[in-house]
């Protein structure tokens, strides 16, 4: 009888547990081949050196269940393993309606914070299926995926404790578009990199003081970011166009954020920036990083000299979003598999428009605006919000970005 017969037919469920060691899966199925079964379900896990392996499968011929049992046992005692057989019919229920894949990442990641997460999935409506540690560092993300609710509302059950917890959760749907191609679009300053350009500038002119207030109340969002960007690059007028190259120079990329492009790259997304910053920094950062777009603003320089203005399309809040719609065009994405990245109010029409928005280490009105926040100092975390593992990471971190 083929397993995909199974469904209102007698079956065994055996459990073995134990030390781990080569050969043991292996071992199991020679021990059960002996009994004409069919297998209808696999589970493995490994944890610190236990391993607990379980098998589903067809009942065995009449009259042969008793041997299949005394042998599984006596198999599982010469390995110095535990067995359980227990009978039942047909296969595992079947998964709920609505599924999705919840991330969570903590540093640590406590018992109390676990244990609420869970208890919040329940009473949502959903059931967790399976449990998948995907890093142990630099912080314990794992992977939860839920079956019989819908994504948003598990999204918005589980965002809203999150930062009370003291841990960042993703929430997205379940389904094949998880591992297909897609397109990663990032901010720039205090996102991609350290610093924000524009005082970088302002730190040759003498005026990076007077620059800072300004970029930090557009941040909060209480001032139009076209009007300050005005106001802000007002101060550079006169500044020598040398100074571009100080300015590339001083540049510090965001702890992790070469390890997340090589690995996007790798697995075969495209990535961007966008950036109410200047091209002069951003172009250098598409070479240097191999990236696939950037778009950002010009200062215009005139005679060897910055003139105070900029020249050409204004990438502000709105701007982001609208690259973010041609870049996924030009890369044939759909807007529903790309992801956003940033931390200012400027980057919140970006972030509500990709199919995952992600506020990085960002402001409050910020976080709370944004599918998902994460509070880490380390750009590559965002990898285990895409369901990558830390093992993926490390073998891309080996090789260059093609």
């Amino acid at each position: 009888m083929s397993a995909s017969q199974t469904t209102d037919v007698p079956t065994l469920l055996v459990k073995i547990f134990g030390k781990d060691r080569p050969g043991i899966t292996a071992g199991l199925f020679d021990t059960l081949a002996a009994y004409s079964v069919d297998v209808v379900d696999i589970e493995q896990v490994v944890t610190r050196g236990r391993i607990v392996l379980c098998a589903l499968v067809t009942e065995p011929p009449e009259g042969l269940e008793g041997g299949l049992r005394a042998t599984v046992h006596s198999w599982a005692e010469s390995m110095k393993m535990q067995a359980e057989i227990i009978s039942g019919m047909g296969d595992n229920r079947p998964r709920g309606l609505g599924r999705s894949l919840v991330t969570v990442l903590g540093h640590p990641l406590t018992a109390e914070a676990t244990a609420a997460i869970a208890s919040r999935i329940t009473r949502a409506g959903g059931n967790i299926d399976r449990i998948f540690r995907l890093a142990k560092y630099p912080v314990t993300a794992v992977e939860f995926a839920v079956s019989g609710v819908e994504t948003e509302p598990l999204r918005t059950a589980l965002v809203t404790d999150a930062a009370r917890l003291g841990v960042d959760v993703a929430v997205v749907g379940a389904g094949l578009y998880r591992r297909a191609q897609r397109l990663v679009v990032m901010d720039v300053d205090s996102t991609l990199i350290q610093d924000e350009v524009i005082e970088l500038f302002a730190a040759h002119a003498g005026c990076e003081g007077e620059v800072a207030e300004v970029t930090a109340a557009a941040m909060r969002g209480e001032l139009d970011f076209e009007q300050s960007l005005h106001a802000r690059v007002a101060l550079l007028e006169g500044l020598d166009a040398s100074v571009v190259d100080k300015v590339r120079s001083e540049v510090r990329l965001t702890p992790g954020a070469r390890t997340l492009i090589r690995t996007l790259k790798r697995l075969g997304y495209q990535v961007g920036v966008v950036s109410g910053g200047f091209t002069q920094v951003t172009d250098d950062l598409k070479e240097r990083l191999g990236l696939d777009f950037a778009q950002a603003n010009t200062l215009e320089i005139v005679d060897g000299k910055l003139t105070g203005k900029v020249t050409g399309e204004i990438v502000d809040r709105a701007g982001k979003a609208r690259l973010l719609r041609r870049f996924a065009a030009e890369a044939g994405v759909p807007l529903s598999q790309t992801v956003a990245i940033g931390d200012g109010a400027n980057d919140l029409d970006m972030l509500n428009a990709a199919g995952l928005g992600v506020a990085f280490n960002a402001k409050p009105v910020v976080r709370e605006a944004a599918h998902t926040a994460v509070s880490f100092p380390f750009l590559d975390t965002v990898l285990y919000l895409l369901g990558v593992t830390r093992e993926e990471v490390e073998a891309a971190d080996t090789l260059d970005v093609g």
